[in-house]
């Protein structure tokens, strides 16, 4: 079975991270599910945003609308699925004393978000279609 098949039943079956390792201190714990929390409120403030920029720019061309939309809907996504996989393996690695995992993904997340912002700044600096 590949690693990915495995660490997606770990997604929804947490029996099985449990009987991994020794139960670390709660506090830890409840520590990562706080943090991955965190994560799911920046996933939905991501899918707002990207719904907002859709509905509330109808005077936008399409194409700039529907692109920035869909970067921040994108990045919505890929920051929930990413919150559930970083709360598993960190689950994993306090359960068998390692060192937590490591993760480029907030910097591409913060790179996403500030070309997003970017885009933006000139859509406000540039005014929209037409010169409104």
């Amino acid at each position: 079975m590949s690693d990915l098949v495995r660490s997606l039943r770990l997604w929804f079956s947490p029996q099985r991270v449990r009987a991994e390792g020794e139960t670390p201190d709660y506090r830890f714990s409840l520590a990562n599910e706080r943090t991955f929390l965190a994560w799911l409120r920046t996933a939905l403030a991501l899918i707002g945003g990207g719904f907002a920029v859709d509905q509330f720019l109808p005077d936008l061309r399409f194409g700039v609308r529907a692109g920035l939309a869909l970067a921040l809907l994108g990045a919505g996504v890929l920051c929930a699925l990413r919150a559930v996989n970083h709360w598993v393996r960190c689950e994993r690695a306090m359960r068998r004393g390692e060192d937590l995992p490591v993760s480029r993904f907030p910097a591409l997340l913060g790179l996403v978000v500030a070309a997003v912002a970017l885009a933006m700044v000139a859509v406000v600096l540039l005014g929209r279609e037409g010169g409104r």
